[in-house]
């Protein structure tokens, strides 16, 4: 996912929750220049959230769709399929086909239908398969960091999100060509790691642009295409039956989103405006003003957070080249205001996505077919969204991430307490769901309250780092799952109240500017 404020002659002014349009950095002479932060000069001459920030946030956020696509198509590839006798020796009421003769059973689809069938990933060999699984979110876990950190640097953030795609799509291709069980694992592996980008990318990329008093809103928006990419591949899963046609359909999408979507998305104005480019920052700002039927001045031009250029006189001044205002995870640990936060955001993240997937697998197992179950399970976060969002910034973001977390903390500690047999089954079953509806608000609000806690110089960075420990806990929650009984819910339960209550360290970031620089948020917070 305001209240007036005079000019921007001291410090004093960054404090205020959410400056007025007309906030501005004076320089005098006969003829007034005006300097503008972003915030401020789409609330005054561009406008929040126009048609131009419309279409820009809907291409963008398609991406999102693409990397549903590469991480749920495990669900699809790797499953067991159904199997049949076919001779003496097999009982079809048997749960598993572990200690049948070879020639006794067969696979119902053909040995093509999945990775486990074709490599025999059964039995013993069972723990492949989650292998795959690990290492394709450890992938994840590195690209996060690293794409995190070039889209806040030298390839931007649409110059990151190209990356990524156009490796995704390769790898996608190539993994449908594996000639082997390993060759298949280090392919997915890549995947993972350009899948881990992705979704950092888009977000920062899609949320940007937006002015302060939308850009909640439509942050926590972007989740929608997330839940109907994983909608859309049990569609295309039901078509493509076998795991290698599969994997192709699915790259396919990220190819046409390279040639049709990316020639038409802007590169964000604040990252040139950090980079030291306010003539290609200005420009975006024309272009966003003009396509929302609005107009800048000639005499208006962009200021970052940190710009003590406020006694130049000179009515002359204009857009120039200054030097780029880098940023690195480094500078975040150095700083206290940061560190802290950066801290908490890992940790809220972690705890947060053990529950997420870990719930997933557990409740998402419903009495249906394969397809219909993950289109379901997609389907039931929607509302989650919803609801988030629109409570977004009625109630702010602290409340609502210690809100989300606790309710769906304490249903699963309520369903840790149900029996597994009887009337209580049901219940338990209710109980998970509850427990992911309201972990899938807090995995949404997460990347809004992420992306505002830091500056611009080193948002992606933080909240790659955030997406890290997002997948270190999604590689752990298979292994919580596995130990079975009530152990499960105990152990979601209580990650998602010490999540709710790390969450109250956090500051709340409503209706507070997104800041371009640390030593600019350093002022403003203090």
């Amino acid at each position: 996912m305001p209240g007036p404020s005079p000019p921007l002659s001291s410090s004093t002014a960054l404090q205020s929750p959410l400056l007025t349009p007309e906030t501005k950095i004076p320089i005098t002479g006969q003829n007034e220049h005006e300097k503008l932060y972003i915030d401020h000069m789409l609330q005054k001459y561009c406008g929040e959230f126009g048609f131009y920030q419309f279409r820009h946030f809907v291409l963008t956020s398609l991406a999102w769709a693409l990397e549903a696509f590469h991480t749920m198509i495990m669900i699809f590839a790797d499953r067991e399929p159904d199997w049949r006798c076919s001779g003496t020796g097999c009982s079809p009421t048997a749960a598993t086909v572990c200690g049948f003769d070879d020639g006794a059973w067969q696979w119902s689809g053909g040995t093509g239908s999945s990775t486990v069938s074709e490599w025999g990933l059964i039995c013993g060999e069972k723990y492949k398969v989650g292998l795959v699984q690990a290492l394709f979110f450890g992938g994840c876990m590195i690209g996060a960091g690293i794409f995190g950190h070039l889209s806040d640097s030298k390839l931007g953030r649409k110059g990151s999100l190209t990356m990524v795609c156009i490796l995704n799509a390769i790898f996608g291709f190539l993994t449908a060509f594996s000639p082997n069980y390993w060759i298949y694992v280090l392919l997915r592996f890549l995947t993972g790691f350009s899948t881990g980008g992705v979704g950092l990318c888009a977000f920062v990329l899609a949320t940007e642009p937006i002015g302060p008093s939308k850009r909640g809103i439509a942050g926590m928006s972007t989740f929608y295409f997330f839940s109907g990419g994983i909608a859309i591949l049990s569609g295309i899963a039901y078509i493509f039956q076998t795991w290698r046609s599969l994997y192709i359909a699915a790259s396919i999408p990220s190819i046409l989103f390279l040639c049709i979507i990316i020639p038409f998305v802007s590169e964000s104005p604040r990252w040139y405006l950090v980079r030291g480019r306010s003539n290609d920052a200005m420009k975006i700002m024309r272009e966003i003003a003009k396509c929302n039927g609005k107009y800048i001045p000639d005499n208006v031009s962009l200021a970052m957070d940190d710009d003590k250029e406020n006694n130049d006189n000179s009515d002359k001044e204009r857009l120039v080249e200054k030097e780029a205002v880098t940023g690195s995870i480094l500078d975040v640990l150095k700083s206290p205001l940061t560190r802290l936060r950066l801290f908490l955001t890992v940790a809220i993240s972690f705890s947060s996505s053990i529950v997420y997937y870990g719930l997933s697998l557990n409740v998402v197992n419903l009495d249906t077919n394969l397809y219909l179950t993950v289109l379901v399970n997609a389907v039931a976060e929607m509302p989650a969204f919803l609801l988030t969002a629109i409570l977004l910034d009625k109630y702010g973001r602290k409340p609502l991430a210690i809100g989300t977390q606790w309710f769906s903390g304490l249903f699963c500690l309520a369903g840790s307490l149900m029996a597994r047999n009887g009337p209580w089954k049901v219940v338990r079953m209710v109980c998970g769901v509850l427990g992911i509806f309201g972990m899938a608000g807090t995995y949404n609000l997460l990347f809004i309250y992420t992306m505002e806690l830091f500056p611009t110089v080193v948002r992606n960075a933080a909240l790659g780092c955030a997406t890290q420990a997002a997948q270190m806990g999604a590689i752990l929650a298979p292994f919580v799952v596995v130990l079975g009984g009530g152990i499960p819910f105990a152990v979601f339960g209580v990650c998602g109240v010490v999540g709710g209550i790390l969450t109250f360290y956090l500051p709340e970031t409503l209706h507070k500017p997104l800041y371009d620089t640390m030593a600019g948020m350093a002022e403003g917070e203090n």
